[in-house]
């Protein structure tokens, strides 16, 4: 039986809600408690997203060029060595998704609370990620219908939010021209850190290569998915950022966590904050939805390679990896029971950083290694746009070793771990040799 193909839309809508989760309802907070400059806030978004699409770009090229299911795993292991692929696939298994979706499930306890207040935030955050990982293992079509439906809520959610924003009586006083201070501080350590929040909001505009087989037509498909989404996702972030620091004191804002529920009462007063509050929170659920949907693909894609891990890609009868998909709800909810928000975003970040920063650089690779080989997409601007993504990726996996050191030491141990584990699982016989590109 054929597998059945997802369509460019709902490709594209699963780089929307990978991208558009927790990051970008939370992260402003901690921004605005380093950074008073206002053009240097709206300036870490624009960064953000220039970065995001050199990325998306750089992918895109790869994701025709080895057309596998897989990403990074994918990508590593056929560029570099199958270790440095398993180490990658090894991260986006313990952390990639797991991390991202515990984070969403937090931020869904936390914008719901405040509607059942002798309820556990922890446990609401627990129920929401069990139940949309069940409705995951219903197959392909309902994954389909599920993704698309909360996706195209998420985004009407965010309009509504950004209109309102835009009407709003009384707006804060906004400077926006680029003086000596602001350009000062484009160059500072706390922006370089700020810039990983940011960052964090705008991963995922690489999911659609992590199902390259599962999408219609992909070599045309894949592109435009990753294209579209991520500059949709960073026109979205631009507006709505301007939007909460037009109608909420950066004051109230510093060092919280749910930026969305105070500019939802800065626009709407204390009833219509708690209303925007649980849309948001509705939101966050095409989140978790597509994270619970590509991370088990990653997973099963590894067993392939390796049989000793050929428990965890057992599949249901329609074809859907729960027993990768179990794993990853048992990983999210110890990360969400035992990890701050903060904690678990950084340490998530920074091994996420040095996989995407492996890939692209496995872009310029594999151009100079493999000039002939067939690409239906060729990366715009090249070399520019790779070596943009670089810089800026290196750039901030430095700060973020000096002013992180214990969370990225974590993400150092987890790197370690894989890399134990993949001598441990691969088969004796096996080539340890780069692996063939086709």
């Amino acid at each position: 039986m054929s597998q059945k193909k997802i369509s460019a839309v709902t490709a594209t809508n699963l780089v929307v809600a990978n991208m558009v989760g927790t990051g970008v309802f939370t992260s402003l907070g901690f921004q605005v408690a380093g950074i008073t400059s206002d053009f240097a806030l709206i300036a870490l978004w624009v960064i953000g997203g220039i970065a995001a699409l050199c990325g998306a770009l750089s992918y895109a090229e790869l994701a025709t060029a080895l057309p596998r299911s897989g990403g990074e795993y994918h990508y590593l292991s056929k560029i570099y060595h199958p270790s440095v692929g398993f180490l990658s696939g090894w991260i986006s298994v313990v952390v990639g998704f797991p991390a991202p979706i515990a984070l969403a499930g937090i931020a869904f306890g936390g914008y719901f609370k405040i509607f059942v207040p002798g309820f556990s935030p922890v446990l609401l955050s627990l129920l929401v990620i069990w139940i949309i990982t069940l409705v995951h293992l219903f197959g392909v079509r309902v994954e389909e219908m599920f993704q698309n439906a909360s996706t195209f809520l998420k985004i009407g959610l965010i309009l509504v939010l950004i209109v309102a924003g835009l009407c709003i009586a009384n707006p804060q006083s906004l400077d926006m021209f680029p003086g000596p201070e602001s350009l000062k501080t484009l160059v500072s350590r706390p922006f370089a850190v700020d810039l990983v929040y940011v960052m964090y909001a705008y991963s995922g505009w690489n999911a659609a290569t992590y199902i390259t087989e599962e999408v219609r037509n992909p070599a045309k498909n894949v592109p435009w998915a990753l294209l579209i989404g991520t500059v949709a996702v960073s026109v979205l972030y631009l507006v709505l950022n301007y939007v909460f620091l037009r109608t909420t004191p950066k004051a109230v804002l510093a060092g919280q966590l749910e930026v969305g529920l105070l500019a939802g009462q800065a626009i709407f007063g204390p009833v219509g904050g708690k209303i925007v509050s649980a849309l948001i929170g509705l939101g966050l659920i095409a989140t978790i939805s597509a994270m619970a949907w590509i991370g088990p693909r990653i997973t099963r894609r590894m067993t392939e390679d390796l049989p000793k891990l050929r428990l965890l890609g057992k599949t249901t009868t329609k074809g859907t990896p729960y027993a990768a998909a179990i794993l990853q709800v048992l990983i999210a909810t110890i990360l969400v029971t035992t990890g701050t928000f903060q904690t678990v975003l950084i340490y998530t970040q920074f091994s996420l950083l040095l996989s995407s920063f492996l890939t692209v650089l496995g872009l310029i690779v594999l151009r100079i290694r493999e000039p002939n080989l067939e690409r239906p997409y060729k990366v715009w601007g090249y070399p520019v746009v790779p070596i943009f993504f670089l810089a800026i990726t290196f750039w901030m996996m430095v700060h973020v070793i000096f002013d992180q050191p214990k969370e990225s030491l974590l993400g150092l141990i987890t790197v370690i771990a894989g890399l134990i584990i993949y001598f441990f699982t691969r088969e004796p016989g096996r080539s340890t040799h780069r692996a063939p590109l086709k």
